[in-house]
């Protein structure tokens, strides 16, 4: 994994990473594991006036990416648009704890393996318009799982659309969280008034304690929140909660996703989880399948 360091405009933190890349003779453009069609183009453009109505800066940073790549803006967008809605997603396995005291936000992500020298940690310094931020991402500028300066903490799975419909796709709606809220309530908000493109489930904590776990497609939303019956929620790439359970497509055996979900809930609801350390051992399939890592 690489750690990267961006300070300045959106349009410059752009810049600097399309020059990095470029410097190790990384194409992003060349590095893409799915065709952009003309499908995939269609709908990026249809995308493009939510983003300038909700999101103008990371239009900025895509600009300065290309500059940087010396490439052209619409393909890197085109790319970034379609992710998660048009092309494949991930499969991770999240969840939140809280209790006792302390918050714990826990995700892991098996993705396409041809990514795997550009996956980045980054640590974003951004304009006081927005949050300062850390957090890893498997493609660039759209991230999937971060903690921002005011301890709020997000992370995603991709789920299989049933419809989609211009609006922002998961890994920027996770990157616009991190950058433009302040905490968990500020996020219910967001997604209240942002049209979607892509079906996910975001699972957030901020150090109030306040966890949630968010199931959104282009057609719904559904929160389930604190206080809970238990102390966590976890999530997969699958719905769970009504009506969310049939907006989805069936995920393919090879997603393991249910297989997934009853390791995290059994781990959780026996109490193996209670700091960092148990929390890794969860995540790296010391208490049943949770990785393609792991042997099944």
């Amino acid at each position: 994994m690489n750690h990267e360091i961006f300070s300045g405009t959106h349009y410059n933190i752009g810049r600097q990473w399309g020059q990095k890349l470029a410097q190790r003779n990384v194409s992003l453009l060349s590095q893409i594991p799915f065709p952009l069609s003309e499908e995939t183009g269609n709908f990026a453009s249809a995308c493009l006036p939510v983003y300038q109505k909700f999101f103008p800066e990371i239009l900025d940073e895509i600009q300065g990416v290309a500059d940087g790549q010396g490439c052209s803006p619409e393909k890197l967008r085109t790319l970034l648009f379609s992710l998660y809605s048009i092309a494949p997603g991930a499969n991770c396995s999240c969840f939140a704890l809280s209790g006792k005291g302390q918050i714990l936000l826990g995700r892991n992500s098996d993705f396409f393996s041809e990514l795997k020298e550009q996956n980045m940690n980054v640590i974003y310094d951004v304009p006081a318009a927005s949050q300062g931020f850390t957090a890893n991402t498997t493609s660039f500028i759209q991230m999937e799982d971060g903690v921002n300066r005011l301890g709020l903490a997000v992370g995603l799975t991709s789920v299989l659309p049933r419809r989609i419909k211009p609006g922002m796709n998961a890994g920027l709606l996770l990157r616009f969280f991190l950058e433009k809220c302040r905490n968990v309530d500020d996020v219910l908000q967001s997604i209240a008034k942002i049209p979607i493109s892509s079906s996910q489930t975001f699972t957030a904590a901020d150090p109030s304690g306040r966890i949630a776990l968010i199931e959104c497609s282009s057609e719904h939303v559904s929160v389930s929140s604190t206080p809970l019956p238990q102390n966590f929620l976890c999530a997969v790439n699958s719905f769970h909660m009504s009506p969310m359970d049939s907006l989805q497509k069936a995920a393919g055996e090879e997603w393991f996703s249910e297989r997934r979900y009853r390791t995290m809930r059994d781990s959780l609801i026996k109490g193996r989880v209670t700091d960092a350390s148990s929390a890794q051992k969860l995540l790296s399939g010391e208490h049943g399948f949770l990785s393609h890592t792991t042997s099944l």
